[in-house]
């Protein structure tokens, strides 16, 4: 005998961790209501990438597809800029173990809002299986010491000059949108002479990022362009 309940009651929460601490408290929640956090914070389109192939390549190994739902955009924006403390984009940085960025961004890093253990369960959850499927035959164990928010200007920032990422592999996750928050910006690798300018809110870029894929940021000429970005080794 098999019996099934194909009812979908919903699920339960528990508020026995819950931090009131933040602007937006459930993006803390990803260990204590998994369920909840993946319906709020997932794309709803990220299941098609295993289903139905659902994966873009704009330039040779480099990959887009939808990993991050416009809320969790939106309150990711809204939650570091609520803390404000985004670094100069200068070599000098103290929250690095040299005290030395060579390619400096005006940023916010995950640790410095408590976000850290949270995003790389985010990496290990959702973006490792999508790491599996596009690169055959590498398992990653999704450990990123560099996980950060960039933010840039066209009076602050404006651009990103060509550099190598210091990962394996590396994620760059738009988070607002071309033409209603900002004008130009987007990412061209030198070697291919591809570039990809329309970068899609919620969708990820994924690409190696030592010594094929050498990169600029195009410059951002009008608003205020916000991207994720996480440098994960191994």
């Amino acid at each position: 005998m098999f019996v099934t309940n194909l009812d979908d009651f919903g699920h339960l929460l528990s508020l026995s961790n819950y931090n009131t601490s933040h602007l937006h408290n459930d993006l803390w929640q990803i260990f204590s209501n998994p369920e909840d956090w993946k319906e709020k914070y997932i794309h709803e389109n990220y299941s098609r990438i295993f289903s139905e192939n659902l994966v873009q390549q704009p330039c040779p190994d480099v990959y887009w597809f939808p990993i991050l739902s416009e809320r969790a955009c939106d309150e990711l924006v809204q939650e570091l800029e609520h803390y404000g403390q985004w670094s100069g984009g200068k070599h000098e940085d103290s929250r690095l173990s040299g005290g030395y960025e060579n390619v400096p961004t005006v940023d916010i890093h995950m640790k410095q809002v408590d976000f850290e253990r949270e995003w790389l369960k985010f990496l290990r959850k959702y973006v490792a299986p999508v790491t599996e499927k596009l690169y055959p035959g590498y398992y990653t164990k999704a450990e990123a010491v560099m996980n950060f928010m960039v933010r840039y200007r066209p009076d602050e920032q404006p651009s990103l000059r060509p550099h190598h990422d210091s990962s394996t592999f590396t994620i760059n996750i738009a988070l607002n949108t071309k033409g209603v928050d900002y004008e130009g910006g987007g990412c061209r690798f030198l070697r291919y002479n591809c570039s990809i300018e329309a970068p899609r809110k919620g969708w990820s870029l994924m690409h190696p990022g030592r010594l094929t894929h050498f990169h600029e940021g195009l410059p951002t000429t009008r608003g205020t362009r916000y991207i994720m970005v996480s440098f994960v080794d191994p």
